[in-house]
């Protein structure tokens, strides 16, 4: 399995803005590089508002895992536009959208179902529980070929 690579900086800012963001998701994109042997090296931590509503709750309804009402303190997307933004802006510097990354107000840094079936197999998924506003945990998650989670190895530098 492939590993993800931040600096110390890169995850106090990702802890920071989980933080100022609460009791809301945050969440925001790693962009970065590739090397030959599938490692994810971040280059850049963009922000994202987290764009969660009534609207893309419904977008969501067919794999949703809950019978009750989603909000942004429960769910998040990042908007399609954005998404847009970072490849076109990533291409020009060389670099790829390498993974994902949100935080779990008040609940582990495991992903839910929910976070399981939405994701997208090659990218690294950066979890933080933030618990009464204050980030306590951060983990990092890959899909394996079973389209199941698994913790991907973060190297701090």
């Amino acid at each position: 399995m492939s590993t993800l690579t931040l600096s110390s900086e890169q995850i106090q800012q990702i802890l920071t803005y989980a933080e100022q963001t609460y009791p809301v998701e945050c969440c925001g994109l790693l962009m970065g590089k590739i090397n030959e042997n599938h490692d994810k090296i971040v280059v850049e931590i963009i922000p994202a508002e987290n764009a969660w509503n009534s609207e893309t709750a419904q977008a969501f309804e067919e794999v949703e895992t809950t019978d009750q009402p989603v909000t942004s303190e429960r769910r998040f997307t990042i908007s399609p536009q954005q998404m847009i933004q970072a490849q076109k802006q990533g291409r020009d510097r060389n670099l790829v959208i390498i993974g994902i990354y949100h935080s779990h107000p008040d609940h582990p840094a495991i992903p839910s179902e929910f976070d399981r079936v939405c994701a997208w197999s090659d990218y690294s998924y950066i979890i933080i529980s933030v618990e009464k506003g204050k980030a306590t945990d951060l983990q990092n998650w890959s899909l394996d070929e079973y389209q199941q989670f698994q913790v991907e190895e973060l190297i701090r530098h």
